[in-house]
């Protein structure tokens, strides 16, 4: 969320801000409107209060003179400061909550460095890692694949909760629970602390990390009030909601595996074969709370660890900078790491590692406080990324390490979490 005065005093960057995103929009005239209500709110009150105080004062002399009718008059003039001050309370607590939703529905500003563009095809590379293999036979799409190991059942995964499920068996299973333990065993050796979350969670958890009010349609409901988790970010970055955080603890480096749950509304017809787009999945995440000054050199190595984890399994690569139409809502920085998958001759994104600012520390009240640089606190940074999607990685690997004879070779760092396995046959 935006700080309010820093709306009241860049609008135009506002605009602009909302001018080279896709569909956003804020409602200038009407956010200067609420403002202006309740400045005069303000000033209504506050002279009411001192008039009601300077009126108090005069009551007890009034007495002491005997002056009883002008004291009764003296005293309802400060019930009648007293009814409409608490009416005035009412309209500011009103507008407020008004500016407050307006504030809350606008996104955050791209950074300087964020590209300008109107969608994903505008992204620039940044740089890439290895290169696509060039296959001496018909390379098979893993949504064959996967039948044919015995890894992924489609089929039964539809008959047990609908279109865009999936059933792992046997190596597949198995090579899902190897890359959660890897992933995380990496994260843990780089400094991250691992956590174990619910994977049902409130509105206002929701709201400060920025899925809410926004991406509502995007959310499975369990109730009115819960819903289950769209990424692990959601609950890594609200453990210090409402905290104050001390400045000799920053960078804190956190990381957790959950299975992850959206709705997809509004992706009909994307990536409908295979596992890169479904309603439920694994993933590994990152998430990091860093002083302003320091967050864009976390966002960097938080990009290196999921690089990292790409370049030991062996899977080609590359990063792109998102431009600002594609930037999301809570980023001002942004960057897609897309693994090669043959299937589609192209790259697909793996991981998205963003820094927010104190975008969604804001939203979340998260502070921190360095008595020996500034009186106070202030909102410290927040940044979060994949590390990895599992089961794109599932995918990517079965691609890139197909053979001839339908077999798939299991990277050799995925080795010692698959029992020594070497390779994965048909069956």
């Amino acid at each position: 969320m935006l700080d309010i005065k820093f709306v009241r005093e860049n609008p135009d960057a506002v605009d602009k801000a909302c001018a080279s995103r896709q569909n956003a929009h804020w409602d200038r005239e009407k956010f200067f409107e609420l403002d202006e209500q309740r400045r005069s709110v303000i000033v209504e009150v506050e002279a009411l209060q001192a008039e009601r105080n300077a009126v108090s004062k005069e009551i007890g002399q009034l007495m002491r003179e005997g002056k009883r009718d002008e004291a009764e008059a003296a005293k309802a003039k400060v019930a009648a400061n007293k009814e409409r001050i608490a009416e005035l309370d009412d309209k500011r607590d009103e507008v407020e909550r008004a500016l407050f939703d307006l504030v809350a529905a606008i996104p955050n500003i791209p950074d300087a460095s964020t590209p300008y563009g109107r969608d994903d095809s505008d992204n620039p590379e940044v740089r890439r890692w290895g290169t696509p293999r060039e296959f001496d036979f018909e390379p098979k799409a893993h949504w064959d694949l996967g039948p044919a190991t015995g890894m992924i059942d489609f089929d039964r995964g539809v008959k047990l909760a609908g279109a865009r499920f999936y059933l792992l068996g046997g190596m597949g299973a198995r090579m899902e629970r190897a890359l959660i333990n890897y992933f995380l065993e990496k994260h843990a050796a780089a400094g991250f602390k691992e956590f174990w979350s619910p994977v049902i969670t409130n509105k206002e958890t929701l709201f400060g990390t920025g899925q809410l009010p926004k991406f509502e349609d995007d959310l499975y409901h369990v109730n009115p009030d819960l819903y289950l988790i769209p990424t692990a970010e959601v609950m890594l970055t609200n453990i210090h909601r409402d905290e104050v955080l001390d400045a000799a603890q920053l960078p804190l480096w956190y990381t957790a595996f959950t299975p992850c749950f959206r709705e997809e509304a509004g992706s009909a017809g994307r990536d409908t074969r295979g596992i890169i787009r479904v309603h439920q999945f694994d993933k590994v995440e990152m998430v990091k709370f860093a002083k302003p000054e320091d967050s864009m050199n976390q966002l960097e190595s938080m990009v290196a660890e999921a690089e990292a984890c790409l370049q030991e399994l062996g899977l080609p690569y590359h990063v792109v900078s998102l431009c600002t139409g594609d930037l999301g809502f809570s980023a001002c920085k942004c960057y897609d790491l897309e693994v090669w998958l043959p299937s589609y001759n192209a790259y697909k994104e793996i991981s998205s590692c963003s820094n927010c600012w104190d975008f969604q520390a804001r939203r979340a009240n998260i502070r921190y406080k360095d008595p020996a640089e500034f009186k106070g606190t202030r909102y410290v940074h927040t940044l979060n990324g994949s590390g990895l999607a599992v089961g794109r990685t599932m995918a990517a690997i079965m691609e890139n390490y197909q053979n001839a004879d339908g077999s798939i070779t299991v990277p050799e760092a995925l080795r010692p979490y698959m029992g020594g396995v070497e390779v994965i046959r048909p069956e």
